[in-house]
């Protein structure tokens, strides 16, 4: 055995929900070890420049859910030097190649709406009343999907805003697939597909349920935080956490991949490093890494319930792979459409009816031929990415499960590229230097994007809930005491808002309190019941 080291809590992995639970625990007095696998903290909160002068976001970029995050709120980034940047539109939607017309999202609502009812008369009233709406449920909205499942004073002030009979209706609409929430909500097409291209940023089908909902919540957040990104890369932010949580005392040590947590008389109690260091745990064990790895291959078997291996095995389901593309452009990308120039974000290659088809080859095992993409001019948000009049811009896109990696990979790419050069006549032209991530790479860079899934799972309602990752409580408590799953793996899922790393401390908190011993007993015998012993 290496070196020993004693804490409080350990914190495997250094992602930004291990940076959040860090800074929790922290400010709670708690003394924190944390041990990141990578030679830098941030997991897919990290930028590079990849082309000299030009930065890239290497895995996220744009970041609503953070703007809105009441968990990132209340650590007061700003003081550890995170600025916040925004393009001069959040979004935009080309509606097709040929065509001059884009569906536009602006953080000013009046002005969204002023193009969406020059698409359709009376869309751009129904956008400022589904504004509105949003104005008076955000909080409440916001505390119900951000909260311990399952969530009761966010509900409950739902319902005092609402009413019964409204907020049943909300539930309805909630549960929506995407196309038909577009179909209830507005006659034209820009406004529909400004929520169908953002369901894009989960792997639900337009036609599955609740997929309506996140195009809905990311509309709506766009509409009222922006997409924003960190000021000079998204690096920025992993620092700014990572200076979060020194402040309160917290230990961060990179290079220090963890190969085994250590489990005595059913609770953790340390973990065990590949360079033979033993951090023994006091408290808690707080695991920033993928379901998998965490029941798989950080525990014993003989320690995981057979009901959660079995699950696991047949029946969690990663979201789809991603293929990335980073560029550096010598100009901005000439679009055609107008308005799509001065958007941070750009959602391009289909209408309502090419989405469709889209996932209809991902779902079917085909190498989409005309894939969907999202794209990011970073130079337009933010002009420290790049040189004055050129572009940092990046797009990715899915491949279906399953496929093997390199040559789909690479074929997905040529087409995505295609795919912006018929919108944009001319953007190949202005290419300097092209960097593809295939899923493969995604995942060696960082270990939870399994096989280039990014969201730590499907983000489809069968695991979603009480049913992340498996089957079970829709909680951070796992059968083994002491040790807490704090990853997108986890409620509330993916996406760049440390909630998932903020219930995993709260949860440790709360079984450390007075009533500590209690709590634990019922959520074991909960557990129990769910999983077996």
């Amino acid at each position: 055995m290496g070196a020993v080291r004693t804490a409080d809590a350990v914190i495997v992995g250094g992602g930004h929900h291990g940076l959040v639970a860090a800074a929790v625990l922290a400010d709670a007095g708690w003394d924190v070890v944390l041990l990141e696998a990578e030679a830098e903290l941030g997991g897919a909160v990290r930028s590079a420049e990849h082309h000299p002068g030009f930065v890239a976001d290497r895995f996220s970029a744009f970041y609503p859910l953070a703007a809105a995050s009441p968990v990132l709120r209340a650590l007061e980034l700003d003081r550890h030097g995170l600025e916040w940047a925004h393009a001069p539109a959040v979004l935009a939607h080309p509606l097709r190649a040929e065509g001059v017309e884009a569906a536009v999202l602006y953080r000013d609502a009046e002005r969204t709406a002023v193009g969406l009812d020059a698409n359709h008369p009376g869309d751009g009233e129904a956008w400022l009343r589904l504004c509105r709406q949003w104005q008076r449920i955000e909080p409440a909205l916001l505390r119900s999907l951000f909260t311990a499942f399952p969530p009761v004073r966010g509900p409950a002030a739902l319902v005092r805003e609402l009413g019964v009979a409204e907020t049943l209706r909300l539930t309805r609409f909630a549960l929506l697939p995407a196309a038909r929430m577009g179909e209830e909500l507005f006659g034209g097409e820009a406004a529909r597909l400004l929520l169908a291209g953002n369901t894009a940023h989960a792997d639900a089908p337009p036609h599955a349920p609740i997929s309506g909902v996140f195009g809905w919540l990311l509309a709506m957040l766009g509409q009222h935080h922006g997409f924003p990104t960190p000021v000079g890369g998204t690096g920025r932010l992993t620092a700014a956490l990572a200076g979060r949580a020194r402040a309160g005392g917290a230990e961060l040590r990179t290079g220090e991949p963890v190969e085994r947590i250590v489990v005595r008389d059913g609770q953790a109690v340390a973990v065990e490093t590949a360079a033979g260091t033993h951090v023994a745990a006091r408290r808690a064990v707080i695991a920033d890494v993928s379901a998998h790895a965490l029941y798989t291959q950080l525990l014993s078997p003989d320690v995981v319930p057979a009901r959660i291996l079995d699950d696991l095995a047949h029946r969690f389901v990663w979201d789809t792979p991603v293929v990335k593309i980073d560029w550096a452009l010598q100009e901005a990308i000439p679009w055609r459409a107008k308005g799509v120039d001065d958007a941070g974000t750009v959602h391009v290659g289909a209408d309502l009816d090419g989405l469709v088809r889209w996932s209809a080859d991902l779902e079917t095992g085909v190498v989409p031929r005309s894939p969907f993409l999202l794209l990011g001019q970073m130079t337009t948000a933010d002009p420290t990415r790049s040189p004055a009049g050129t572009e940092s811009a990046w797009a990715y896109s899915h491949l279906p499960r399953g496929v093997p990696d390199t040559a789909a990979a690479d074929e997905l790419a040529e087409r995505m590229e295609a795919v912006v050069d018929s919108y944009a006549p001319g953007f190949r032209d202005r290419v300097l230097h092209r960097h593809v991530q295939r899923p493969s790479d995604l995942e060696a860079a960082d270990a939870n994007l399994v096989g280039g899934a990014v969201n730590g799972g499907t983000a489809q309602l069968f695991q979603q809930l009480i049913f992340r990752p498996v089957p079970g409580l829709g909680r951070p408590e796992t059968p083994i005491g002491r040790l807490y799953l704090g990853s997108a793996a986890a409620h509330p899922g993916g996406g760049v808002h440390g909630v998932c790393g903020f219930l995993a401390a709260r949860a440790a908190l709360g079984e450390n309190g007075w009533a500590g011993p209690v709590r634990r007993r019922v959520t074991s015998a909960a557990l129990a019941l769910v999983h077996g012993r």
